[in-house]
């Protein structure tokens, strides 16, 4: 199946898991993306297991569905051949800088100035005009920053960063979603669109989603941080032999659990009868249902609670989150043959497009695999191709 975004060519100037993420979800809908890399390839490209030098996990995460071409923009001749591209593309996506972009010749003005219908597309730590534009920013600065850290303390004693990239991964979702809308306007008026997703912001909105809580309400004295979520008994609770999370939540839901563990004080207690005076008792009332939870087994718990139609889910630990049953049976995990990688495991797109979710339409690319391919199709002579080969302007087919 084609994907919404097929026939729309992507720029991919990004590098780690900020911004290949984002254009691995436009490649996964569609877009063709063309992952443009420096001599020596993304980072990521080293950074864990590997079968191959240039070919390792952090980097096969985040770059399937694209094609790769070297550049050494350094180089004039590599630069102009990138504005070729750029010529021909729908997007530019980078995750650099704004002042080494324009330094770089690749800032809005200059792109657009070659292609006025590009979507250009800026992911990076800071919007311009603050304290901290320009800064270098990374997933672990900007956990930091936005409060997460700190909030990890509640429950680690001490300040903690997530052990996710969710930073990284966050605003490579809303990068995904931004470019998409940019499109859309752009179908719309015929006129390229700036899209700027700064990370400080970006995650600082996400956290204060619900933790700006009291202080939504100017001058009446309220806190920040949602009382629920903070609670330092908010947790897995434990079983007689395990761990289970279990999320009652409605009155009704609170009543049947009561019932089930027969505890009749609870279900009449004025502290637990609904959801204003529960989120002001959320302390005891967690601490209450996790000593009624302790006397069964998880799987009795999980067939109880399921019956009683309150969401709950074991732990799953990643391993076991490889085997889970549901993922299995909706066919979510993938395993293909890659072409120099032998056998590998991907994870489906998530979402899914008239009930069906594309399967990839290229695998990961070794560095440079795709460079004369590219160039040749934007139409860069044969000899001009040889030309930057032989001066490292551009190369092929992954370094050994």
């Amino acid at each position: 199946m084609s994907g919404p975004l097929d026939g729309v060519r992507v720029l991919d100037l990004t590098t780690v898991i900020l911004g290949p993420y984002a254009t691995q979800i436009l490649g996964d809908m569609g877009a063709d993306v063309i992952k443009v890399e420096t001599p020596s390839g993304d980072s990521t490209r080293y950074t864990g297991p590997r079968r191959s030098p240039d070919m390792a996990a952090l980097f096969m995460g985040v770059n399937r569905n694209k094609r790769s071409i070297v550049l050494d923009l350094k180089q004039p001749e590599a630069l102009e051949a990138l504005y070729t591209l750029i010529e021909g593309s729908d997007v530019i996506v980078h995750n650099m800088r704004p002042q080494k972009a324009k330094k770089l010749g690749i800032s809005p003005e200059a792109v657009q100035a070659r292609n006025p219908k590009i979507v250009y597309a800026a992911l990076y730590g800071y919007r311009e005009g603050g304290a901290y534009a320009g800064r270098p920013a990374y997933d672990d600065v900007i956990q930091a920053q936005c409060g997460i850290a700190s909030l990890m303390a509640q429950s680690a004693g001490r300040p903690r960063y997530a052990p996710i990239v969710i930073a990284d991964k966050t605003c490579g979702l809303v990068g995904a979603y931004s470019i998409s809308a940019a499109l859309f306007k752009r179908e719309r008026t015929g006129k390229g669109v700036v899209v700027e997703v700064p990370m400080f912001e970006t995650m600082t909105s996400f956290v204060l989603v619900e933790h700006l809580y009291g202080k939504m309400f100017v001058g009446d004295g309220g806190h920040t941080g949602y009382t629920r979520v903070l609670d330092v008994w908010r947790q897995p609770y434990a079983t007689s032999d395990g761990y289970i999370g279990m999320m009652a939540y409605s009155d009704q839901q609170w009543q049947r659990f009561w019932q089930e563990v027969d505890r009749p004080d609870l279900a009449a207690d004025l502290r637990f009868k609904d959801l204003a005076t529960r989120t002001v008792n959320i302390s005891e009332l967690y601490r209450v249902a996790g000593e009624c939870l302790a006397s069964r087994t998880t799987a009795e718990w999980e067939e109880a609670l399921s019956r009683l139609e309150i969401p709950n889910a074991k732990i799953n630990t990643l391993d076991e989150l490889l085997n889970d049953p549901h993922l299995n049976e909706v066919g979510f995990y993938r395993t293909v043959r890659h072409e120099t990688e032998g056998e590998i495991m991907l994870t489906d797109a998530p979402v899914t497009f008239d009930r069906e979710a594309a399967p990839p339409s290229r695998l990961q690319p070794r560095l440079g695999q795709h460079s004369i391919e590219i160039l040749r199709s934007a139409g860069v002579e044969q000899e001009k191709i040889r030309q930057m080969i032989k001066t490292g302007a551009t190369g092929g087919l992954g370094r050994e």
